[in-house]
């Protein structure tokens, strides 16, 4: 959890989800968006550390995230939360997770306020690789082909339909949070994302997507290498404060 200093009670709430396939990756690893986003939101962001397949496969992770929402949600004055300002966050297989706790939110409660996407994967579904910048961006460094194909193999069990993971595969994308959606120019998941928000569109939720020049999959988590995760940082930011604390002070 991260926390402002001295923060006052009743802040909004960013629930974070790191990237990593499904299968890699910890908390941690966003600790540079996670920490800034509760400074200067501020909010108290969560950053969830779900469970990994192959050992805990698809849907656990979503099930993770969905858990802790409604756990930490069940006792907002003890988490120093404002339970009318939630949004949530994730990165490349972690904004599936985010998009698809959105998505179970919106039937089961309880709502959210926001969504902030960055190079989300969200359609691992037979059509995966239908997508032009899958095999136009994947020699850049970031995620291949192959990783996204074995990423795949070792989340979803042999019963699990593969849509009900894909977020672009739902019938009906209404009523979903504003939505901010990040991605790089060098990204083999650019094509998904931009084919995301279309359906958001069409659907009428409140969405838009930012395209950063010489930016390669995960470039968040890269501050030191890549120079586009810092005003990619501020948009962020920026799109939290604007949503959240419009909710808060209302």
């Amino acid at each position: 959890m991260h926390r402002p200093r001295n923060a006052a009670p009743g802040l909004p709430m960013i629930l974070s989800f790191h990237g990593g396939g499904f299968i890699v990756g910890t908390a941690a690893q966003n600790d540079w968006l996670n920490s800034h986003l509760a400074a200067h939101c501020p909010a108290v962001v969560v950053s969830v550390e779900y469970r990994l397949a192959p050992n805990h496969p698809l849907p656990a992770p979503v099930d993770d995230g969905y858990d802790t929402l409604l756990r930490v949600l069940d006792d907002p004055a003890g988490w120093g939360i404002d339970p009318t300002a939630v949004a949530v966050l994730g990165e490349s297989a972690g904004g599936t997770i985010a998009a698809l706790v959105a998505l179970r939110a919106r039937k089961d409660g309880p709502p959210l306020h926001a969504q902030v996407l960055t190079y989300p994967g969200t359609d691992w579904s037979e059509t995966m690789e239908n997508y032009p910048s899958i095999a136009a961006n994947g020699g850049n460094p970031g995620m291949s082909p192959a990783e996204w194909r074995t990423a795949k193999r070792m989340s979803q069990p042999s019963t699990l339909d593969p849509d009900s993971v894909s977020p672009i595969k739902f019938d009906n994308l209404a009523g979903l949070p504003p939505t901010l959606i990040v991605v790089g120019d060098l990204d083999a998941a650019l094509d998904q994302g931009h084919a995301y928000v279309e359906r958001l569109r069409a659907d009428g939720t409140d969405a838009r997507l930012t395209r950063y020049p010489k930016a390669i999959h995960g470039f968040i988590s890269m501050p030191g290498l890549v120079p586009a995760a810092r005003p990619a940082r501020r948009e962020i930011r920026a799109f939290m404060r604007g949503h959240l604390h419009a909710m808060a002070s209302s």
